[in-house]
């Protein structure tokens, strides 16, 4: 699913109309797009609905929205920021149906607003759309203000509310009414994702045709709550002849689906592959417990772990299924000296995890160099192998010696990556291996600080992607998968349940589970990470946004599974 940026949409929308589909008719299903939206979270008969109703198409998609809740049994207000001509089809649409209409023109105190606004059970914001200037100025920013003080009146508890008056149960506080944003929030920004202060943060944001910037970007990316991308009958041909081939999409389940690997009935444990897992640490045990559940989770045929042999029994306790190889520790780290065991072992696995809970001990920095200190990058030698002297041409000699399998690198991974004296530490790395930072992590591999990812975080990974050569996964609200060919995918996921110790683990481990069944390393990454997104959405509306663990992730990771496998 393209995302596109205002220019293009109005474009989009231009060429449709043109091409005999028009403006009225995108309208008309815009309008019934976001009812829609509202009866498939609430039940509509008889709950007061109010529509905030713009001066252009935005105000005209609310109107639609109006009547088709109308005709649902709901008790329907639109209260208008300039008025609207009686010429105007929807609004006479809505006349006709004898709805309550006001307008700001002529509520000097704005006291129908405030009656309006705490009594309604759904709030529809359809005043402003993709062409927003920021700041709000004016009647709208008041207006706005007015709105969000009116909601924050309902919030308040029932003893202070028999203060005011306005309230139709002064003795009891009302819940929270649903918000839902036509197209987006009145005031984003909805190229830049900025965002301004008095816009009203949805619940849900139904917006047509294709997701736009904004709606990924934060600030303006946390006022939108959960996105739903209606359909307005815009053919995908005149999309790609107006707008172009994508080069950034965002991730769906008919997209994801057909990566999955298959599951024969006649297959036996090595057909699903076998993951080797180098984690843990004395301190961090639940993280190797964590990854390789992950990988077994999602049908990683049989899952080695890797790890100090201080550890090793506690693991055994926890996970039964797994099977180990111990390696040489030092105060329960794993020891430099675990380098020559690991060679020797990984030629028999199909792929292979490093990283997670390995703790940023010199110890780790010593066997991570000392791992890959060998290895050369294919441009200077056509394959992967270990450099072990120098040839008569003065170029590296590459012996025939074992070979890494497809490589994840994660968490400590990573930073022992960055503390490499090496400022090309991924020209050492078997190509298309998959990273996957956070941005805390990430800043440490460029050398740069947070707050640069997080001011580009679709840049920076693909960036970096092309320039190391490898597949990048970096973490964060609407993760990104990006690709060394420039391609990159945006994960349709935020939300606080995967902002939990441990859940960068579960996704760790989920990635070469699915590598150790085959996939390649972007489809990898990116079923890898839809799953998890799915995942961690589940808990939060099951569990609690607080309150889910990491660990609650595993038993959905097979029910995300499902969930694809019948989109396919």
């Amino acid at each position: 699913m393209q995302i596109l940026t205002v220019d293009e949409m109005r474009r989009l929308e231009r060429a449709a109309d043109e091409d005999g589909h028009s403006y009225d008719e995108m309208m008309e299903r815009a309008g019934r797009a976001v009812a829609e939206a509202v009866k498939a979270r609430a039940s509509v008969a008889g709950k007061r609905v109010l529509v905030l109703v713009g001066p252009g198409n935005n105000g005209g998609d609310g109107l639609v929205a109006a009547r088709y809740l109308s005709e649902a049994g709901a008790n329907v207000a639109c209260y208008l920021l300039k008025p609207r001509d009686d010429e105007d089809a929807n609004f006479a649409a809505v006349r006709e149906r004898e709805l309550f209409v006001a307008d700001a023109t002529t509520d000097k105190r704005w006291r129908v607003l405030h009656q309006l606004v705490t009594s309604a059970d759904v709030l529809i914001d359809a005043l402003l759309g993709t062409g927003v200037h920021l700041p709000l100025e004016g009647s709208v920013a008041v207006m706005l203000e007015r709105v969000r003080a009116g909601l924050e009146t309902r919030r308040i508890e029932p003893a202070a509310a028999r203060r005011f008056v306005t309230l139709n149960d002064p003795g009891k506080a009302k819940p929270p009414a649903l918000i839902v944003a036509v197209d987006g929030p009145s005031g984003l920004d909805y190229d830049s994702g900025d965002v301004d202060p008095q816009a009203l943060a949805a619940d849900v944001t139904v917006t047509f045709a294709r997701p736009k910037w904004g709606h990924f970007l934060f600030p303006g990316a946390g006022a939108c709550g959960d996105l739903v991308v209606a359909d307005i009958g815009i053919d995908e041909r005149l999309l790609r002849k107006t707008v172009g081939e994508p080069t950034v999409e965002v991730a769906t389940p008919a997209m994801v689906a057909p990566l999955l690997p298959t599951r024969s009935r006649g297959a036996h444990k090595g057909t699903f592959g076998k993951a080797l897992l180098v984690a843990g640490s004395i301190n961090y045990t639940g993280a190797a417990f964590l990854a390789a559940s992950g990988a077994a989770r999602v049908g990683a045929g049989l899952v080695t772990l890797a790890v100090p042999a201080a550890i090793h029994g506690p693991l055994a306790a926890k996970i039964s299924e797994a099977t180990y190889l111990i390696l040489p520790q030092s105060m329960g780290i794993v020891a430099p000296n675990a380098c020559s065991l690991l060679l020797e072992t990984m030629g028999a696995y199909q792929a292979m995890l490093l990283g997670p809970g390995l703790t940023q001990e010199k110890e780790v920095v010593e066997f991570v160099d000392q791992l890959f200190q060998s290895a050369v990058h294919p441009a200077r030698t056509g394959r992967i192998g270990f450099q072990v002297g120098t040839a008569p041409d003065g170029g590296p000699k590459v012996p025939s010696g074992p070979e890494f399998p497809p490589l994840v690198v994660d968490a400590d991974g990573l930073n022992a990556l960055a503390a490499l004296q090496d400022d090309e530490w991924w020209r050492r790395l078997p190509p298309n291996t998959v990273l996957t930072p956070h941005p805390g992590e990430m800043a440490r591999l460029m050398g740069g600080t947070v707050a640069e990812i997080q001011g580009d975080r679709l840049g920076v990974a693909t960036e970096m992607a092309v320039q190391w050569a490898h597949v990048v996964l970096l973490k964060g609200a609407y993760t990104v998968v990006a690709a060394p060919d420039g391609r990159a995918m945006i994960l349709p996921f935020a939300t606080p349940a995967l902002a939990t110790a441990g859940s960068g683990d579960v996704l760790a481990g989920a990635i070469v589970g699915l590598l150790a069944q085959g996939l390649a390393p972007f489809d990898a990454a990116l079923v890898a990470g839809y799953m998890h997104g799915l995942a961690g959405q589940w808990a939060s509306r099951e569990i609690g946004p607080a309150g889910s663990l990491a660990g609650d992730l595993l038993p959905r990771l097979p029910r995300a599974l499902r969930f694809l496998a019948g989109a396919r």
